[in-house]
């Protein structure tokens, strides 16, 4: 996952500091440090914290290597149910 923020658009809500302060951080009242290339054990945190800036200036892309660690939903439907068997 690799992130980019729109630090022209960002205007230091700190949401994302918030929700995910391993890979955001505020810097004095205005300025945003962040990892654009954040640890995948992170990513829940990352998403929450992408939906929660009220200006959207957090990008979030998706890499191949993101999607193939990603489980299918089809997959994870189908776990928990009887095979076969008596109704």
């Amino acid at each position: 996952m690799r992130l980019v923020v729109d630090l022209n658009r960002c205007q230091g809500y700190a949401q994302c500091a918030f929700l995910a302060p391993d890979v955001f951080a505020m810097h004095g009242d205005e300025s945003l440090l962040y990892n654009p290339e954040a640890d995948p054990a992170q990513r829940e945190d990352v998403m929450r914290a992408v939906a929660a800036c009220p200006v959207q200036a957090i990008l979030l892309e998706i890499t191949d290597e993101d999607m193939a660690n990603m489980v299918a939903p089809d997959a994870v439907a189908g776990a928990g149910s009887p095979s076969g068997g008596a109704r």
